[in-house]
């Protein structure tokens, strides 16, 4: 049983088209897989086409008065099922901090799940925070998407150390680059420098693409109506590549 977190301190990166994508080529290979949209903004929900409310909200959850696997719902996708967002999903920072070991909550709430499903992925919100630190101690591997420009290849230095900093046990660290134009030489040079310097990152490219876009309208993983495209071809060769990849 692997859990998997795309997560970033910055946001509009492509998390959530990962997360989802990742998730849906787990499960059309067979494994019994969940989402947990950690996200207040409920991306992963809407795109999923499940509402997302979670009964009791994140008081309910992380009490303990709401278990986790009764908020699952089903997808459309054989082997797939989704824990959804809730709004008050912005407050768990204080509910986590408000009960003991609030860094291990996280954990306790997933772990009741691990002998029902094969992979578990985590899509956290944008964030330096209590959640942060849960997750960190949650996952066993971190999926970090980079949009390559000096800025966001500045924010994976500052989540490294921030990763360093957590308590053991750790997650390994993966990035990989995702809205990648080939056309554009600070994209070209930033991905050639970062991979000569870092041993963290993955070998596959996600392209900015419009169909990528398109998930939203379509309310639909790029998988379920594109799946030749370049972009699909892309998620499934980072899928391949992450199932190789050592967890923590």
């Amino acid at each position: 049983m692997r859990i998997i977190a795309t997560y970033n301190i910055k946001g509009g990166v492509g998390k959530t088209s990962a997360a989802v994508n990742l998730a849906c080529l787990s499960a059309s290979g067979g494994s019994r897989t969940l989402l947990w949209d950690l996200d207040p903004q409920g991306a992963a929900s809407f795109l999923f086409r499940v509402r997302p409310k979670v009964r009791g909200g994140v008081k309910a959850l992380v009490k303990g008065r709401t278990l986790a696997g009764r908020a699952i719902k089903g997808t459309d996708f054989d082997n797939l099922d989704l824990l959804p967002a809730d709004f008050s999903y912005r407050n768990m920072d204080l509910e986590l901090d408000s009960g003991k070991r609030p860094t291990r909550r996280l954990s306790g709430l997933l772990n009741p799940l691990t002998s029902e499903y094969d992979t578990i992925f985590v899509d956290c919100p944008p964030s330096v925070s209590l959640v942060s630190e849960g997750v960190l101690r949650a996952a066993d591997t971190l999926l970090v998407p980079v949009v390559p420009a000096t800025l966001s290849s500045r924010t994976l230095d500052q989540l490294t150390k921030f990763v360093a900093t957590a308590k053991p046990p750790r997650p390994r660290l993966l990035a990989f680059f995702s809205m990648v134009d080939s056309r554009r030489r600070l994209h070209r040079d930033t991905i050639a420098l970062l991979s000569a310097s870092r041993s963290d990152i993955a070998r596959t490219t996600i392209p900015a693409a419009s169909l990528v876009e398109q998930m939203g309208p379509r309310r639909l993983p790029l998988l379920a109506f594109a799946p030749r495209s370049p972009a699909a071809l892309a998620y499934q060769q980072l899928w391949i590549e992450l199932q190789s990849f050592p967890s923590g």
